[in-house]
């Protein structure tokens, strides 16, 4: 009998407990908690109707992804951001120097070497001539290797950013510092503050889409295009242009699509109640995730389906229908801003030409990679200008960092193939369309093409001008975490204003 006294004593304590914690909490949401964090989650609507526990929720807060004016005038309304993983040479693309021809396979200077850091070089590599040749193109008169036929038309169509240095000398470091402003990981990427800014038109479709190609994904895994701080339903959603584009799209067999629908507002009703009693914002994301995975069932599958396209604009693409590819994503991504979405990330897998094999050779490898981007980024560019879309649509092309003006000498030996170390001083990216100004070459490296010498540019102030022509000021746009306002380019970045139009 005693037992039996002793276990509902300790039934009633634990009840108790529970119910001391989720008052607490929701006094925390209620009170105090609700007034530090209401105008941060929740907006500065206070006329809305639909409230939660004395929260006053705005069109926005039950939406997280409903469409949004930019603060300040904005020159572009979606992103195509190409990212070459793997850091391609600029020094076979981009940034001639003739000084390289000159003193070919002669030792490197001491004087680029003291104090400096590599990955893999070690003791006084020799200088490796550029293994492209070059000529000038456009009235712009851009350098830019046979490497890239079809692009080299089209300088005249770019802003070209000669002088881009970077913090981070490892691939997953640098990429995270190339995609989230910080090299460590729980930073929101780029497209994230985009479509937590500016939402998406389309409501069918993801505000922030992800296309991979080249076998692999980025060294630093999907945490490049993840949410970090900021709410889980502005992370990327990776769709694949091979198979189905999102896993599990399909219904399971026997599931009416009704049934579905049926499924899903049991499931929403379910987090509703859980909202209404804690105020956790993330559970209106969880809410919105599983309506947004409904409609998409309709819109994706089309989307996503290039087979209809004409043959010219496969020929021009260079595209196979049921393939996985680079082409296929270009193809894709102009389809995406199309149809309203906000950011479209292409990765491509495979620049690391450290010599190594011969994929990954500087003359061979990075060739055949070449092959594979230009006729589909020059198409891109082209078909984005001819249906008007261009005006509005920014692109933006680049690595995570550079190569070394010197030939890889893994362990102090000389390469079996001819490669690049990783370098972080200088390396070369362009922008084109939304509010960029075409034929501009800004800045300049010196005759190694080692360190910029001339209108340097941080990875800073890439994002900085990028959410500019989105209408930000990235100064003011920022998010409270942790007892503190972040935003993307923490402390520094200022705006590339040479390139603007």
């Amino acid at each position: 009998m005693k037992s039996l006294d002793k276990m509902l004593v300790e039934f009633a304590q634990q009840k108790l407990a529970k119910q001391t914690r989720r008052h607490f909490l929701m006094d925390c949401v209620s009170k105090v908690g609700g007034l530090a964090m209401a105008p941060l989650m929740f907006g500065c609507d206070t006329g809305s109707s639909a409230s939660s526990k004395g929260l006053n929720l705005s069109e926005r807060d039950l939406n997280p992804l409903s469409p949004l004016p930019p603060p300040y005038g904005a020159k572009a309304k979606s992103i195509i951001y190409l990212h070459m993983a793997g850091a391609p040479s600029q020094l076979e693309l981009f940034d001639f120097k003739p000084e390289l021809v000159k003193y070919h396979n002669q030792p490197c200077p001491q004087s680029l070497l003291e104090g400096r850091k590599f990955a893999f070089i070690q003791g006084t590599p020799n200088i490796l001539g550029p293994q492209a040749n070059f000529s000038q193109h456009g009235q712009s008169g851009a350098w830019i290797s046979d490497y890239l036929p079809h692009f080299s038309k089209l300088a005249d169509d770019v802003s070209f950013i000669k002088a881009v240095h970077t913090d981070q000398f490892n691939h997953g470091p640098a990429q995270l510092f190339m995609q989230t402003g910080s090299a460590r990981l729980g930073r929101p990427s780029l497209g994230s503050w985009v479509t937590y800014g500016l939402g998406t038109e389309n409501q069918n479709l993801p505000g922030f889409v992800v296309l991979t190609s080249g076998g692999k994904t980025p060294d630093a895994g999907k945490s490049v295009w993840g949410s970090g701080f900021l709410p889980s339903v502005y992370q990327g959603v990776q769709c694949r242009s091979k198979g189905d584009p999102v896993l599990y799209l399909d219904d399971p067999e026997g599931m009416s699509r009704n049934l579905k629908k049926n499924v899903i507002d049991a499931i929403n009703k379910v987090n509703q109640e859980e909202f209404n009693t804690y105020g956790d914002p993330e559970i209106l994301a969880r809410i919105n995730q599983y309506e947004m995975a409904y409609r998409m069932q309709i819109e994706v599958p089309e989307v996503m389906d290039i087979n209809d396209e004409p043959e010219s604009i496969h020929e021009l693409y260079g595209t196979k229908p049921g393939a996985e590819s680079f082409a296929n994503n270009c193809l894709l991504a102009r389809k995406m801003v199309e149809k309203g979405v906000r950011f479209v990330q292409l990765y491509d897998w495979g620049w690391d030409t450290h010599g190594t094999d011969h994929d990954g050779s500087i003359d061979m490898g990075l060739r055949n990679k070449c092959r594979e981007i230009d006729r589909p980024i020059s198409a891109l560019l082209l078909d984005l200008k001819q249906r008007g879309m261009l005006e509005d649509t920014l692109v933006v092309w680049g690595g995570e960092f550079g190569r070394t003006p010197m030939q890889e000498n893994r362990g102090g030996k000389t390469q079996g193939f001819l490669g690049r170390d990783h370098h972080v001083d200088a390396f070369t990216m362009w922008m084109a369309g939304g509010g960029i100004k075409p034929g501009v070459i800004y800045g300049k490296t010196d005759d190694f093409g080692f360190s910029g010498v001339e209108d340097k540019v941080s990875v800073h102030d890439i994002h900085a001008t990028i959410l500019h022509l989105m209408g930000f000021d990235h100064e003011k746009f920022t998010y409270d975490f942790q007892g503190r306002p972040f935003r993307l380019t923490d402390v520094e970045g200022e705006l590339i204003n040479k390139i603007l139009a």
